[in-house]
């Protein structure tokens, strides 16, 4: 669909006569990355699942400023305007998470429930993000580099080695995440890295005071380092629950989908208020 300086590409699944979910996949990723929960949730829930700037077949037709976070929040908001969905319940994975961070809390009305999958509000200091930018620029250089597929698929081979993704090495549809990450376009993703990537992210700490609305985030047990930040938010922001996730690192929907889809569709089908939310 075009958008002013999108056309994003995305898809539906499950039932239209059920509540909608939005899906917000993570960095690498595309439309397909949720795909497999998707197909557990059909039934329950209909599902919007969209490929952000940078990812997938969406194009940006604007100049570099509409890869960052304010300005694809914003798209985001235009699309579901376009779709005509005033609300809806919102997933987010990792970068993706970080963006249904930033939704959620600048558009509250839009969203009834937000799942954050192993996502962050940002870092805390200058410094930090300082140095992060300067990491992600190594990372965007090297992803310049890996036009040529098999470069590509031994830099995907690389990023998995990270302590957060855990074993996921070892899982035996392992394959597959690198057959879905191949079909985006490098160039495209370090773009995407160096405008939207955690250290060019204003921080969300502040704001996570204002959050008006229920939070459940999901933190694998082999990802100490999200575990960690997760725990944090939770001292910073109302309604908000931590649920740590056995046999997963940071990719939670693909190592341990079951579990991802229990405690997506309790929090979704039966928390009412945020009572219910701390009985979990």
């Amino acid at each position: 669909m075009m958008i002013e300086n999108y056309q994003f590409h995305y898809s539906f699944s499950g039932n239209p006569d059920k509540p909608l979910i939005l899906f917000l996949h993570g960095f690498m990723g595309n439309s397909h990355e949720f795909d497999q929960a998707i197909s557990l949730l059909s039934h329950e829930f209909y599902c919007l699942a969209v490929d952000l700037p940078g990812h997938g077949e969406t194009k940006v037709l604007g100049g570099d400023e509409c890869y960052t976070m304010p300005n694809t929040a914003h798209a985001i908001i235009n699309l579901l305007d376009d779709l005509k969905i005033t609300k809806c319940l919102l997933v987010g994975y990792s970068m993706g998470g970080r963006l249904a961070l930033y939704l959620t809390l600048h558009f509250p009305h839009r969203f009834s429930k937000v799942l954050l999958e192993s996502a962050s509000p940002g870092l805390f200091t200058e410094a930090e993000r300082v140095e992060r930018v300067k990491r992600d620029e190594q990372i965007a250089r090297k992803l310049e580099r890996s036009v040529n597929k098999n470069d590509f698929a031994v830099f995907l081979s690389n990023w998995y080695n990270q302590p957060i993704f855990g074993c996921i090495k070892n899982h035996s549809q392992f394959q597959h995440i690198i057959e879905v990450r191949l079909q985006n376009n490098p160039i495209q993703l370090a773009k995407s890295l160096r405008l939207m990537g955690t250290g060019s992210q204003h921080s969300l700490w502040t704001k996570l005071k204002e959050n008006k609305n229920p939070l459940l985030l999901l933190a694998g047990e082999y990802d100490e380092k999200f575990i960690d930040l997760n725990t944090k938010m939770t001292k910073n922001c109302k309604y908000c629950l931590l649920k740590v996730i056995n046999s997963s690192g940071h990719n939670i929907h693909f190592e341990n989908v079951k579990s991802f889809v229990e405690n997506l569709r309790r929090f979704f089908v039966e928390v009412e208020s945020f009572k219910c939310l701390i009985e979990l």
